[in-house]
Order: C-alpha cells, then structure tokens, then sequence
C-alpha cells in the first residue's frame, strides 16, 4: 500500500484547486458585498483587509523559518526538495493572492474612508510598500533556493525572519494611535 505524500504533484494539484477556491470565494464575496452595498461596507471592507494582512503576515512570517531550514538541507536532498515545494505552495497559493488582496482592500479604504489623507496613513502606505519589497526579495529567494543557488547563512535568515515583524507593530501602531 502507497500513501501519497503532500509533496506529490496529486496533494500540489488539490491544494492548487482548494487556493483557488478560496480565491474565487473571497471575490465573489467582495463583489457581492459591492453590489449589495449595505450600510456597513466599510466594515465588511475592513474585515476582508485585516483577514488578507493576516493571512500575508503569517506567510511573511514562516518563510524565513523555512529558508533557515533549507539553508541546513544538503541541496538535491530528500529534505532540501521538501522545503522547495512548501515554499513554492506558500509563496503562490497563500502568501501572493494574501498580498494582492491587503492591496486592493487597503486602497480602498484609504481612498473611500480617508481620501488619501493623513501622514499616519502616508507612512502606513510606505511600510506596506517595505513589506511589499520583503515579500518580492522572498520570492526571488524561493527561486534561488529552488535552483539550489542560496548563497546566504541561516543567520542571515533569522535575521531577516526579524523584519517584517518591525515593520508590522509599526505599522499597527500607526493605524491604531494616527500619531500624525
């Protein structure tokens, strides 16, 4: 008797459909909700947006655990492609629909609720914008570990593992206390 391990092109391509699932239902949902326009949009909004940034920071948070691992793997290594497809599977199936969607909400609100006004809202916008480069510098990371081409340490990766943290309670305490 064979098991089907998640690493198996079968589990990828399930998981693969139940990510888009997931995404046409957020659509619909947002959509509907647009069309629907009740009273308290901005609050279904609201809670659309913060479901996407914890989906994306809990990505943004993982990945450099993963790559500290990876760094140990030996390349070519039962382990070493393990990590390469949770990584591949969280880049493209959580963490980069997670991101587009923290966007499109995020905009919104600060165009609808905010007019774009306000320098906690301007330097809200510029850490999203640093959290967005950390993301991408993560997505070539996962393509350099997947061509075994990882040329930094794992302290390199703890390291790394430390910024979108800072910039999440920065960005927390600006939305929350709006100190200017």
């Amino acid at each position: 008797m064979t098991t089907e391990k998640q690493t198996d092109r079968r589990a990828g391509a399930y998981a693969r459909r139940r990510a888009h699932f997931a995404l046409v239902f957020f659509a619909l949902m947002a959509v509907g909700l647009f069309a629907w326009n009740p009273d308290n949009l901005y609050l279904w909004i609201k809670a659309l947006h913060i479901i996407a940034v914890i989906s994306w920071m809990a990505g943004l948070f993982y990945m450099p655990r993963l790559f500290i691992y990876h760094t140990d793997a030996e390349p070519g290594s039962v382990q070493s492609e393990t990590f390469k497809v949770m990584e591949r599977r969280l880049l493209r199936i959580i963490m980069t629909p997670a991101m587009m969607l923290t966007w499109i909400f995020g905009l919104y609100l600060a165009w609808s609720v905010y007019g774009f006004q306000g320098g906690w809202l301007h330097a809200k916008i510029g850490l999203v914008v640093l959290l967005t480069a950390i993301h991408m510098f993560f997505s070539n990371a996962v393509r350099a570990f997947e061509r075994d081409e990882n040329r930094r340490s794992a302290r390199y990766w703890r390291f790394m593992n430390e910024a979108p943290t800072v910039l999440m309670i920065a960005i927390v305490i600006l939305v929350v206390v709006k100190p200017f």
